[in-house]
């Protein structure tokens, strides 16, 4: 690996401990909780949705997973208004960290002397959209995946074309799941 690029990756752990360290001073880290969102989404529903949507980026950031934010939608929008709400922060949040991280660490996971990693890396560049609907697919808006699809090089087109397919699989199958969970589980009818 280069020192170029060891330093673009030294920046990026450094902003995300940064950004980290930021919300837990300042209080925010009680907003990322399934009752708050819930809450400020009925409370007034399109500022909810904005802080919602907010939230679900500054989250992603920060590695905290989709899943809370979805659960806090559907609970308060019902399976399909929470469905699409989530949908839309999920590749809203994707953008936001693929556009950031991006600039800071640009495609720094290239330089990593590593098979595996050069094999992984190899699929994205003969195959980038289907790649990266396949990543979406599986593993959703995960934070680890946005950072490293941000990271790896891959162009904003192949990006956004491969998460705006990619993200509606599992937030589907993800919605239905928690109603499941919900209505047989908790009682929960929504």
């Amino acid at each position: 690996m280069t020192r170029t690029n060891l330093i673009r990756l030294g920046a990026t752990v450094a902003f995300a401990i940064t950004l980290g360290l930021i919300v837990e001073i300042m209080g925010l880290r009680e907003n990322f909780t399934l009752e708050y969102l819930r809450t400020t989404i009925e409370a007034n529903l399109f500022v909810g949705i904005a802080v919602f949507i907010g939230l679900f980026a500054l989250g992603n950031l920060i590695q905290i997973p989709g899943w809370i934010f979805m659960a806090g939608a559907i609970l308060a929008l019902g399976k399909v208004g929470g469905g699409l709400v989530t949908y839309a922060a999920a590749v809203f949040s994707c953008l936001v960290t693929y556009v950031i991280i991006g600039y800071i660490g640009k495609n720094a996971l290239r330089s990593i002397d590593n098979k595996y990693a050069k094999k992984l890396l190899g699929h994205l560049d003969t195959h980038p959209l289907r790649s990266i609907v396949l990543l979406r697919a599986f593993l959703g808006s995960s934070p680890i995946l946005n950072y490293t699809l941000a990271l790896s090089g891959v162009t904003f087109n192949h990006h956004i074309k491969g998460t705006l397919i990619g993200l509606a699989i599992p937030v589907f199958l993800h919605t239905l799941l928690f109603e499941f969970f919900a209505k047989h589980l908790f009682d929960i009818a929504i």
